[in-house]
């Protein structure tokens, strides 16, 4: 959720051009990581779960290129944006050992 509201936060600060292309992609991939999280762990099952953990892998790498390109394009600093790329980092090394995690358990 702090990634989230960081990205948010960020965006806020882009031009307004950009709020229906670039902006727009980048605050719906963040705020997807969360609510799979949520939807995942309200499954019953953990394969389940971790299907949902998958999909919010997926959204955090689409999260992180969408940063990157931010960064690229001139859209933001890097001395804002890289502040959230390092917690997008942190972010995918915690799913990627819960994603290890539920599938260790299903065997």
């Amino acid at each position: 959720m702090d990634l989230a509201e960081a990205v948010y936060r960020l965006t806020r600060k882009f031009p307004k051009a950009e709020e229906y292309r670039l902006t727009s992609q980048l605050v719906r991939a963040a705020a997807s990581v969360p609510a799979n999280i949520a939807e995942g762990d309200a499954r019953s099952g953990r394969k389940d779960y971790a299907r949902f953990i998958g999909i919010a892998r997926g959204l955090l790498a689409e999260t992180e290129t969408f940063l990157m390109l931010a960064r690229r394009i001139g859209l933001g600093p890097a001395e804002t944006i890289d502040p959230v790329l390092g917690q997008a980092d942190r972010v995918g090394r915690m799913l990627n050992g819960l994603h290890k995690s539920l599938e260790k358990s299903d065997l």
